[in-house]
């Protein structure tokens, strides 16, 4: 049996459950479901385990993961409550988010088709992720803020939080925490940010939230306790990376809400220039910076200051770190 990342917070592997198939009215998001491959996996579909590790499941194979909503722009669309009478849904995400896909991107690669076993079950009771993303929000988090969104997925967030890690921890020597706070559940995201030189990595699934897509109420409460936990570590500095953009439905108004008494410096990865004119006008949020694919060339350099005259760094050029760096010091410490 594999236990795909979603799981690592659990005890699943530790503590006996048994597969039980439960009546639809039972089902919620964040229930730990087996699944079994329908096809051996190949190409770029794969399954995370709880460590970050991707393999290749076989047919035949069983999956655990959670119940859950996916709501990406650029890749797939899908839910648990879309699965009909046959059973048969899709690995939303690497990480074992799983639903139905009811929409996809001619341009995505086929996600891995799988079909409902049974819950994971202790004496009848479904096993959750919400029963091991505990905790309180008694620890208020007073750390200066790094805030990353984008104007889609695959806009160059991650890497534009690797960079901004990779400074703060050379350049000034501070305390970094990476974080991602909104999105759809993926570990690879915060572990390259520990590979970055973050000391601590957190996101959603820490506190239980298979996905970001979800009531505004629950998910303030997940943030809050998210928060919380972060402050424990006593942080010179957190980097926040905003899965999706502001404008998509995985509550990144409410997160921007949520921490906009502690960020310090608001970057924005855009996926192209025309893109940051987008998001300040529908958000009406203006970035202190730009990164992403649209600063990849001078060109584009040279657009996102001419439409909005935002400063903007292609920041995995290391020609641009100095200027990184003073912008991060100047914003952070003044």
């Amino acid at each position: 049996m594999l236990f795909t990342s979603l799981t690592r917070i659990s005890d699943l592997t530790t503590v006996p459950f048994a597969v039980t198939e439960l009546p639809r009215d039972q089902w919620q998001t964040g229930d730990y479901v087996v699944a079994q491959m329908l096809e051996t996996a190949h190409g770029p579909a794969m399954i995370e385990l709880q460590d970050g590790r991707q393999t290749f499941p076989m047919e035949g194979d069983l999956v655990v993961g959670a119940w859950g909503v996916r709501h990406a722009t650029l890749e797939s669309v899908g839910t648990w409550q879309a699965i009909g009478g046959d059973l048969t849904f899709r690995a939303l995400t690497g990480a074992g988010l799983f639903g139905k896909e009811t929409s996809k991107s001619s341009f995505s690669p086929n996600l891995l088709r799988m079909r409902y076993v049974g819950h994971t079950t202790r004496n009848g009771v479904p096993v959750r992720m919400d029963q091991f993303g505990v905790g309180d929000s008694s620890e208020r988090l007073r750390a200066p803020m790094v805030l990353i969104v984008g104007t889609s997925m695959s806009a160059g967030k991650t890497m534009s939080a690797k960079v901004i890690i990779r400074r703060l921890k050379v350049d000034l020597g501070l305390k970094v925490i990476g974080a991602k706070f909104t999105g759809a559940g993926r570990y690879r995201d915060v572990l390259s940010m520990r590979d970055a030189g973050a000391d601590a990595v957190f996101d959603f699934v820490d506190v239980g939230l298979p996905s970001t897509v979800c009531p505004e109420d629950e998910y303030r409460l997940a943030l809050r306790r998210l928060l919380s936990r972060i402050a424990a570590e006593d942080p010179d500095v957190v980097v926040v990376e905003g899965g999706a953009s502001p404008l998509e439905p995985y509550n990144g108004e409410a997160m921007i809400e949520e921490v906009r008494h502690l960020v310090k410096l608001t970057v924005l990865s855009a996926s192209d220039p025309y893109a940051v004119v987008g998001v300040i006008k529908g958000f009406e949020f203006e970035p202190d910076l730009v990164t992403g694919i649209a600063t990849n060339t001078v060109a584009g350099l040279e657009l996102v200051n001419e439409l909005t005259g935002i400063a903007a760094l292609d920041v995995v050029d290391r020609g641009s770190w100095p200027e990184l760096t003073r912008i991060l010091k100047e914003s952070l410490i003044g």
